[in-house]
């Protein structure tokens, strides 16, 4: 024992004479310190961030020629090479302001922005991917911010009362169709792309601008990159799958694309699944980015993702044993983006694209089949105009045309139903700053749809004041239509947009490297899609007001990143077939999130942990008086995941969801029949497995030697 604690205590003497002590100063242009910059060794945990004066000193047992990475909120990153062999003294660091801009007040009501270019970052793309239990999932890793719905068979974006098709994704400005995989009953689909294609992420919670519609209640904007860095191949080793990316740079263009193979097979036959399965889940997918720039201020962007999913499973009727049915979905899926941006003049901006989407999904169930073919394409321009230091203008138009078929098919015969939409749309915002404490955004968007057969004019206002250095208050309004699901439009083609108003108020505060945001909301709804005697009409209507508190710490304790988030809904809707107002089954009135994130240096790993909570949601149970009047057990659980860097180019990787194996429900499934009693049976809807493991090695072959996937996971 005295030989172990002798060699121990040598390894870490040994340990500590080998570290290198690297320190210095980061200030802006002006020579004043700036607080909470991140200071980095690239590929690795080595790294600290600048205390109050500004000054930086971490230890490293890196050796030999490494690259330093210093960055800060609202400056351009910058990259240092040095040899750690011959450093021996202090460094100074100038640090130059990303992009003019005044320093004033900006508006966050209903708006989190997560672009890297931002001074008012929440959420960045690495967030995204190191947010356990979300694994690496865009939307996944938004469920934890306030406003949002834990509605776990479905892991789409449920906010603020609204459904999940209520939000909508646009890229590069251009929307999106379909924008979730298809997957297995009361399993959580995934976005379909990749957080670490886009610099930044803006999701938007409410009152957002006129620039979106088609949405009622929240947006989630993407970004692309503009340019990629160093040539690189990624490879991974997945128990769900593998993977291969490559990124290459040119000296005015770069490429970057990714496939995908996935295959649930293995998986399921090692870790138990309450699903009788013929075919196990399996998808094969593409990501590609191409990018060159047009001149010196112009570039092109080229964005495509491919997949094609297939599954079959056995169906058991739980109320009639023996009873069993085939059923299966495949889906094939095409989304292609073309944007364009440049500078007209120094006070004109273009932007431009065209988008389009193709979704095929070919389902059956026994021997009846579905065919559902949705087809978009999207057109826009847009010009951003600085009409002087203290007025911009946002202004565009844009055009969508969608067709949608669907053919049911059985042994009987077919039928086939389709409906065709054209919408047109102008907007016009305008930023004034009245003063470096108060600015406002006011405009409108006026669009027509053919198949609503009617113009609107939406108003959009919001605005800001400073109400201290670091706080500040904001209120949002505006006005958002949509058309119903396809699936009421073609019950009725001439069923009207729904409508939703915003109306919302926010108080920020954000100081070294914490913020703390609380937000207060109501929602009204009109024109809601209700069935009446004669099928569906606009006649509903309903509300959602709440709160919502956040409050994220970067800074108080070394080398750890934590946010709470918590959610406080009160809604009720009378649409669709409700005998009345009522809340619908989605919606929880309590949601609450921890997230912690721990940087340990001294073994390169990285830990997370994700505890979520929501309280009981709604369903109908036919054996009491009623409607939505049941309630079902809270839902929690606790998600963990560590990356461990074995070598630079090399990372062990691992993610655990609902650690604690609680038992999700997410409703209940009623007999059609009451039983000899006169209750009707039920059964629970559960997912199919209390856990999902996932293991995962990430190699990267490149010149430089220690770049890694660290930052993707």
């Amino acid at each position: 024992m005295k030989t172990i604690l002798t060699l121990l205590a040598l390894l870490f003497s040994f340990q500590a004479f080998s570290q290198k002590q690297i320190k210095g100063t980061v200030t802006d242009k002006k020579q004043e310190a700036l607080i909470g910059s991140n200071v980095y060794i690239k590929g690795s945990y080595d790294g600290t961030s600048s205390d109050v004066n500004g000054v930086f000193s971490f230890n490293t047992t890196e050796s030999g020629t490494i690259t330093l990475i210093i960055s800060s909120l609202g400056y351009e990153e910058q990259s240092i090479e040095m040899n750690l062999d011959t450093l021996s003294s202090n460094m100074t660091v100038i640090m130059k302001e990303a992009f003019e801009q005044l320093d004033a007040v900006t508006i966050t009501a209903g708006s989190f922005n997560g672009s890297d270019e931002s001074k008012q970052v929440v959420m960045k793309p690495l967030d995204i991917a190191t947010t356990a239990g979300a694994t690496a999932d865009i939307a996944g890793a938004l469920n934890t911010l306030p406003g949002t719905q834990k509605v776990g068979e479905t892991g789409r974006l449920f906010v603020r009362g609204g459904e999940g098709r209520e939000t909508l994704t646009f890229i590069d400005g251009m929307q999106v169709l379909n924008s979730y995989t298809p997957t297995a009953p009361n399993t959580p689909s995934r976005n379909r792309f990749s957080p670490f294609m886009f610099k930044g992420t803006t999701f938007s919670t409410g009152a957002y601008s006129a620039e979106y519609g088609q949405a009622l209640s929240s947006a989630l904007v993407l970004n692309s990159k503009d340019m990629l860095g160093e040539d690189r191949t990624d490879i991974g080793l997945m128990t769900v799958g593998v993977d291969i990316a490559r990124t290459q740079s040119w000296e005015k263009s770069s490429f970057a694309g990714k496939i995908q193979y996935t295959n649930l097979l293995p998986y399921f036959s090692l870790v138990n699944q309450d699903i009788e399965w013929v075919n196990a889940p399996e998808a094969a997918s593409g990501n590609f980015l191409y990018r060159t720039k047009t001149s010196e201020t112009g570039i092109l962007k080229l964005y495509t993702s491919l997949n094609r999913s297939n599954l079959d499973l056995i169906e058991n009727d739980p109320f009639q044993p023996g009873v069993k049915n085939k059923v299966g979905i495949a889906n094939d899926y095409i989304y292609v983006n073309g944007s364009y941006r440049d500078i007209l003049s120094d006070k004109v901006g273009i932007q431009g694209g065209v988008s389009f989407t193709s979704n095929v999904d070919e389902a059956y169930r026994a021997s009846d089949k579905r065919n559902d073919d949705d087809k978009g394409v999207h057109l826009k321009t847009k010009f951003d105009i600085q009409l002087s230091p203290k007025v911009s203008l946002n202004t565009g138009t844009e055009v969508f045309a969608r067709k949608y078929e669907r053919t049911l098919s059985n042994e009987l015969g077919a039928i086939s139903q389709n409906q065709d939409e054209v919408s047109s749309a102008s907007f016009l915002e305008a930023e004034t700053y009245a003063s470096k404490k108060f600015v406002l955004r006011s405009g409108a968007r006026l669009s027509y749809n053919s198949i609503a057969q009617k113009a609107s004019l939406l108003p959009r206002f919001s605005a800001a004041y400073q109400t201290g250095e670091n706080s500040q208050a904001s209120f949002g309004y505006g006005q958002f239509e949509q058309l119903p699901e396809y699936d009421l439009l073609l019950d009725n083609s001439k069923l009207g947009a729904e409508k939703a108003t915003h109306y919302i108020a926010n108080y920020q505060v954000t100081k070294d490297r914490k913020t703390f945001r609380v937000e207060a909301y109501h929602k009204e709804y009109q024109r809601l899609a209700k069935l009446g005697e004669s099928g569906f009409n606009n006649n509903g209507d309903g509300y959602a007001r709440g709160i919502d508190v956040f409050w994220r710490d970067n800074d108080t304790f070394n080398e750890v990143d934590y946010w709470i988030s918590y959610s406080y809904l009160d809604t009720e809707r009378n649409y669709r077939d409700f005998p009345g107002s009522y809340t619908p089954t989605f919606a929880s009135k309590h949601n609450f999130s921890f997230v912690y994130k721990h940087f340990i240096s001294s073994i390169k790993s990285q830990i997370g942990f994700t505890y979520s909570f929501a309280s009981g949601r709604p369903y109908n149970n036919p054996n009491e008086d009623g409607f939505n009047q049941g309630r079902t057990p809270n839902y929690q659980d606790l998600s963990f995941n560590m990356a461990y860097l074995h070598r630079p180019s090399i990372i062990f990787y691992t993610s655990i969801s609902n650690v604690l194996g609680n038992q999700q429900v997410f409703g209940y499934e009623y007999s059609n029949e009451a039983n000899m009693n006169g209750v009707y049976d039920r059964v629970a809807i559960t997912p199919p497995a209390s856990r999902f493991i996932f293991l995962g090695v990430f190699i990267t072959l490149a010149k430089d030697q220690t770049m890694n996937q660290l930052p993707n996971l």
